[in-house]
């Protein structure tokens, strides 16, 4: 799912399951080697969590709210707050622990 400054506050804020956000780019290398793992992790969660995509060069003001400095970028929101984040390549099983 893409999340956009219109959509954000429906699809994160009020979501009432977890939601994971990658923040990327497409000039960003690791962004695009993330893209196979975001994408599986969001056909086999099962409607546990959501996974959302924010382009960083798209929509900058929803990246520089979220204070990103270097992408890829990995969100959870809880309850409308961040409550988890991390910055870089990660494994599917380190995304999938993040989400907890």
């Amino acid at each position: 799912m893409v999340i956009t400054k219109e959509n954000f506050e429906t699809e994160v804020k009020q979501s009432s399951i977890p939601v994971l956000i990658d923040v990327w780019a497409e000039w960003c290398v690791p962004c695009r080697l993330m893209l196979p793992i975001v994408e599986e992790i969001a056909k086999e969660n099962g409607g546990k969590f959501k996974v959302g995509k924010i382009n960083a060069e798209a929509d900058p003001e929803l990246a520089e709210q979220l204070g990103v400095r270097s992408i890829p970028a990995f969100f959870v929101f809880k309850g409308g707050e961040v409550v988890k984040k991390n910055v870089g390549i990660q494994t599917k099983d380190e995304l999938l622990e993040l989400v907890g």
